[in-house]
């Protein structure tokens, strides 16, 4: 049995729609940046330290052996010269792909964010259809619900930002362990 197979058919398209996010946005870079991506790519693994390493040591030795013991000797200008200039641009690389690493980011928190709030409109709606079942259902007794009815209306997500804004104890960024601590009791004395 293959591991496809085994898969429900919504999650085998879920998973394609996701194979397809991911390929879309790859789709859509330059062969530059996709070039840079690979370089970006195999600058990030461990072997090119070794290497990297192995090659100033070789360098700094030979260009002792060269000159004796002085480290004012153009050697030792080329190989500083040769690492800032590695440096920059491993530098540049990096950027260049966290640039279009963010823009991806981007578009998943976006995406997150769209189905979180369709997933709210919709659980809403079927809160308010049950409720109204409920309601017309001859052999249910019918009672006012005030949870149901809350429920039953999406969140507004402006007003959620705003409590969020609210109860962040004026902290940027304060998260809710932060809100957890501004609201704890005041140890009692021992």
């Amino acid at each position: 049995m293959t591991e496809q197979s085994a898969l429900a058919d919504h999650v085998s398209e879920t998973v394609d729609e996701i194979m397809a996010f991911q390929q879309a946005h790859h789709d859509s870079a330059s062969p530059l940046q996709r070039a840079m991506e690979t370089v970006t790519d195999r600058l990030g693994r461990p072997g090119l330290v070794a290497v990297v390493f192995l090659g100033v040591a070789a360098w700094i030795v030979a260009a002792l052996g060269l000159s004796g013991s002085d480290v004012g000797q153009p050697a030792f200008t080329w190989l500083e010269l040769s690492a800032t200039l590695f440096a920059l641009l491993v530098a540049m690389l990096i950027l260049v792909t966290q640039r279009r690493q963010d823009k991806l980011s981007e578009r998943r928190a976006q995406l997150t964010l769209e189905l979180a709030m369709l997933a709210d409109r919709k659980t809403a709606k079927l809160i308010a259809l049950l409720e109204e079942l409920r309601r017309d259902h001859p052999d249910l007794r019918d009672r006012d619900d005030a949870e149901s009815r809350a429920m039953a209306r999406p969140a507004d997500p402006g007003t959620v930002l705003a409590a969020i804004d609210e109860r962040s104890v004026g902290k940027p960024g304060a998260g809710a362990s932060d809100r957890r601590a501004s609201r704890a009791p005041p140890p009692t004395p021992g």
